[in-house]
Parts: structure tokens; C-alpha cells; sequence
């Protein structure tokens, strides 16, 4: 049982994976008194495939780019038969399913976004709803994800073709005949030229700087659970293993017209991807360097080259979005580092907890499961936020900046597995378990 007797209000925004599992682990933790806000009609977040323009950055033929092993919840394993890399229908009815195994919608108001939260006197949250209405709050948890508000690229001059962010990509269909030139080579860049070049007339992929193009499978396993593999190694046997694998599987990048990357693999969010590399040497995509400037329909590179486009995407990110804070209270996306204690607490707000607020060298789903947990139990009274959460928070910006490259996408970024244990190790051991509670 909870050590108090007073049971805390818990308000949840978002019912996508992070909200899902935030819930989820408020319950668990006998914490009943919760009420889940989400602007949708159905659980799933970005998952939640429309053809048109929508709040969701999921395209037709869109499938993960972890393992199905290695992106399930703790405690609710995927379908067996899916295969190694689900789709998003797939992933989609997962989370359908998780809710409904673990009764989570009657948790979760849906139609209902969230206009405002605000941190009153004393600590506690004033949620106010877009029909104006009201509730107070003891605590806030923060599920709104980070892949729906886009990122422009700040490219000099007009473009008088047709310019769309990846996100508002949904199929290759509108893209048949036309010259198209896609921006940015990360996962969903990579994803957008391999799709759009199968009926383009010219597809051709910018990028401002080297890349690593990682298959999705390494030694005939997926890349992540062979990672997982060398996890095990001394840090000194294991990059030059990753390094010498990644060489053996793909060559020379120069071979395929790329620049050779001159930083190590794990300082990059990874850009996972098996047909780009192939369809470059089918002269099916052509790469590209950074771009100078737009002129009409003219696109002028870094190196000279000037080409005409109909079509620029711009796969260029996310900004860092909470669009029901006042911009003064938190501001994530114009400061230089994020200062949150296990990504999830902030300092100065001690009962704001930020689920899934992370980019993770693997899945995010896991991580949040884990997040959500210790959260859940700090609400329970069972793990006592420790006291220098300033100096926590500091430290782990510093292993950010140490870690990673300094660039606003990595400002979020973690390694997988000594995150999962830096977490896990902070779960206190009479966190109860659903089975505990749940007959």
C-alpha cells in the first residue's frame, strides 16, 4: 500500500507511448487519482496514421527503426509474430493493446486538449482545457512528445517550387515526374529520398555534414541487439568493433559520393537505414552537399553545383514544443542545454515530471516505462527526490556536451543502455508490480 494516506492528483498530458505508460505506472503505484488529457479521439500519439495533414509525423510506409526486442514496454512484450521492425499499423494496435490489457482509458479524457499549465504558489498545477474549464492539480506529467512541432532549416532566399517539412510527408504519390531534393540525411531524410526516388524523375539528398548510414541489420541480427552484444565489452574493444563491423557491412562512404564522418559512431544520433546506401549506387539518389541559397526554383550548394528542384522536403527536426506553457516558464528549444535531472526533473519544478523528453541511441519506449516508474513512485512517497537535483541535472548536461556533438538535435540525447541502468538503479525496491496489485 502507499505509505500515505492522502492520494495526490496526477494530471497527464499527451496518451501517445510516454502518456500510456506514465498512466500506467501512476496505477501501479496505487495512485488512482489520475486524469489524462489528449487532444485526439483514440491512444497512439504520433502513431495515429492520417493521409493528410495531420499532428502525426508518421508516414504510409513508415516502420520503426529499433527492434521489436529492443522497443517493447517492461512488462508487455510485442506480438511474437511481428516481424523485426514493425509498422506503424503494428505499432499502432501495440499501444491499443496496452491500454486496454492494463485498463488505462478510463483514465484518459479524450477530445480534450490542453489550452494552459500553470505552476501556482504552492507547487501545484492550474490546468485550464481549450473550452475553458478548469482543474488544480498536486502534480504534472509532461507526455506531449517532441516530433510535432517542425524545425525549418534557415536557408537564405525564397523557393518557388513547392516546400513542405518531412513531416507533412505522408506517401511518394504527389511526388511522380518531379525533381525533388530532399534536406537533411537523418532518419526520416534517409526515409523520404529512398520513398520519393522510387517515382521522382531526380531525387537528390543535402547534407550539410557527414553522415553514419547504418543498416538495420548488423551480422544478420538487427543493429540494436547486436549493439547490445558489444554493450558487454570494455568500452575500448567495443567501438573499434562497432567501427570495424560497419566497414565490413557498408565499405568506404566516399564510394557512394558521401564525406567519411571524422567523429566516432556513438556521438551521432544514428541515421538507420538499409536501402539509401543502395538505391545512391543505383543512381536512384544522389547526394548532395550543405545548400548556400534558394533562387527561384535554383538551388545553390556549398560546393558550386546549381540545380533546379519542383520539390525541396525539408527533413530538418523538431523543435522542443510544450505549446501549453507560457514560453517564459519553460523554453527548451532556444536554450543551450536542458537542464533536467534523469531528463525527467527540473529544479525548480518539483512536481513537473517530463516523460519521454529524451533521444535515445535506441527506442524511447522502454526508457519512458522507466521514467514513469520512478516518477510514479516519488508521487507514492516511496523515493525521496534527492536534494542536489541542481548539481544532478548539471552533471548530466556535461556528459551530454562530452558525449554527443553539439547540435540543437543532440541537446536531448542519451545512451541507451547506461541510461536504462542509471535509471533502473533509482527504482526503489518495494516499487510495487502490477501483479501485486492487479488480480
Amino acid at each position: 500500500m502507499t505509505p500515505n494516506y492522502y492520494s495526490p492528483s496526477v494530471c497527464v498530458i499527451g496518451a501517445g507511448c510516454s502518456g500510456l505508460t506514465a498512466i500506467k505506472n501512476l496505477v501501479q503505484a496505487d495512485v488512482e487519482n489520475v486524469t489524462c488529457f489528449e487532444k485526439n479521439g483514440q491512444v497512439g500519439g504520433n502513431w495515429i496514421f492520417t493521409a493528410g495533414k495531420s499532428h502525426s509525423s508518421v508516414c504510409e510506409t513508415t516502420h520503426i527503426i529499433s527492434s521489436r526486442k529492443m522497443s517493447e514496454f517492461l512488462d508487455f512484450p510485442m506480438p511474437e509474430h511481428y516481424p523485426d521492425y514493425p509498422s506503424h499499423a503494428q505499432v499502432l494496435a501495440y499501444f491499443q493493446d496496452y491500454a486496454r490489457h492494463f485498463g488505462l482509458e478510463k483514465y484518459i479524457r479524450f477530445n480534450t486538449p490542453v489550452d494552459k499549465a500553470e505552476e501556482t504558489a504552492d507547487k501545484k498545477w492550474l490546468v485550464t482545457l481549450k473550452d475553458g474549464e478548469q482543474h488544480q492539480f498536486d502534480y504534472l506529467f509532461t507526455a506531449n512528445g517532441h516530433h510535432s512541432v517542425p524545425r525549418w532549416p534557415d536557408i537564405p532566399g525564397p523557393f518557388d517550387g513547392e516546400y513542405l517539412h518531412a513531416h507533412n510527408y505522408k506517401t511518394n504519390a504527389p511526388f511522380a515526374g518531379k525533381r525533388v531534393l530532399v534536406v537533411g540525411a537523418g532518419n526520416s531524410g534517409c526515409d523520404c529520398a529512398v520513398e520519393v526516388s522510387r517515382v521522382a524523375r531526380h531525387t537528390a539528398i543535402s547534407m550539410r555534414r557527414p553522415y553514419y548510414i547504418i543498416p538495420k541489420f548488423m551480422m544478420g541480427k538487427p543493429t540494436d541487439t547486436y549493439n547490445k552484444l558489444l554493450a558487454r565489452l570494455p568500452h575500448f574493444l567495443r567501438q573499434p568493433i562497432q567501427k570495424l563491423s560497419l566497414r565490413l557491412q557498408v565499405g568506404d562512404y566516399r564510394d557512394y559520393g558521401l564525406e567519411r564522418p571524422d567523429y566516432p559512431i556513438t556521438r551521432c544520433h544514428p541515421t538507420l537505414n538499409s536501402e539509401l546506401l543502395y538505391r545512391i549506387r543505383h543512381g536512384k539518389v544522389h547526394p548532395r552537399k550543405g545548400i548556400e541559397r534558394f533562387e527561384g526554383k535554383k538551388v545553390y550548394f556549398k560546393d558550386g553545383r546549381v540545380e533546379e528542384y519542383d520539390t525541396v522536403i525539408a527533413a530538418t527536426g523538431y523543435k522542443i514544443a510544450f505549446p501549453f506553457f507560457d514560453e517564459r516558464f519553460v523554453n527548451f528549444e532556444d536554450a543551450e542545454r536542458i537542464p533536467l535531472y534523469l531528463r525527467m526533473i527540473h529544479p525548480k519544478h518539483p512536481t513537473l515530471f517530463f516523460i519521454g523528453l529524451t533521444q535515445p541511441q535506441g527506442c524511447i519506449w522502454p526508457l519512458s516505462d522507466l521514467q514513469a516508474k520512478l516518477a510514479a513512485n516519488h508521487v507514492a512517497g516511496r523515493w525521496p527526490m534527492p536534494e542536489n537535483v541542481d548539481k544532478l541535472a548539471e552533471e548530466e548536461c556535461r556528459e551530454i556536451e562530452k558525449d554527443f556533438l553539439h547540435t540543437k538535435r543532440h541537446s536531448l540525447e542519451v545512451h541507451f543502455h547506461p541510461f536504462f541502468n542509471k535509471i533502473r538503479q533509482q527504482i526503489p525496491s518495494d516499487a510495487p508490480e502490477w501483479g501485486v496489485l492487479v488480480d
